[in-house]
């Protein structure tokens, strides 16, 4: 009797321990994958422009925080998708949800919503108009993000300068836009 009763005991504990070993694993496989960045290299790239427009005129017209989509030229558009626009935590589609985390009378800086199973990269810009003169001003365009997801270093410089290559051209387009300007057609997407 005491062997059967150790021998089903025995069994028993196998058999949960499967159980939990499984459940264990489903819950593994299932939860999703972390997307902190162990080693992260931080890396900011900060732009410039004058124009010839005071800061005050220059910010009404480009510094919405939709007006990212005319001057970034973004075929989808923009929307506020939660909260209220202009208010702190709004979130915008731009760039797979941006959220405004900053802002001043004449600036606002955004920071990119993490996106399950990527790494995070904590993308964060910083749009400002600067007063220079009474009739002059300069749009700063600051970029802070990690770059140790890539590949190697050739593959960060790359990206760092297509990343300035594009927003250069947004600073460009809001320069264009202040002074009274209109845009030239956004170049083709390339598929």
């Amino acid at each position: 009797m005491r062997n059967a009763f150790g021998t089903m005991a025995t069994s028993s504990m196998f058999a949960l321990a499967g159980i939990c070993w499984a459940t264990a694993a489903q819950a593994q496989a299932s939860a999703p994958s972390s997307v902190v960045v162990a080693s992260p290299t931080y890396t900011s790239i900060q732009m410039e422009i004058t124009v010839n427009r005071p800061a005050e005129e220059v910010w009404k017209r480009v510094g919405k925080y939709c007006d990212v989509a005319e001057w970034l030229q973004v075929p989808a558009g923009c929307k506020i998708v939660a909260g209220k626009d202009g208010e702190f935590g709004a979130v915008r589609s731009v760039g797979g949800g941006e959220v405004l985390v900053g802002k001043t009378e004449l600036s606002y800086t955004y920071a990119q919503t993490p996106k399950e199973g990527v790494p995070y990269n904590l993308y964060h810009g910083t749009v400002e108009a600067r007063p220079l003169t009474p009739a002059t001003s300069k749009l700063v365009y600051t970029l802070f993000f990690d770059n140790s997801m890539l590949k190697d270093d050739a593959a960060r410089a790359a990206d760092r300068e297509a990343r300035r290559a594009r927003f250069t051209q947004a600073l460009q387009n809001m320069k264009i836009l202040a002074e009274g300007g209109t845009l030239p057609a956004p170049p083709p997407v390339a598929r």
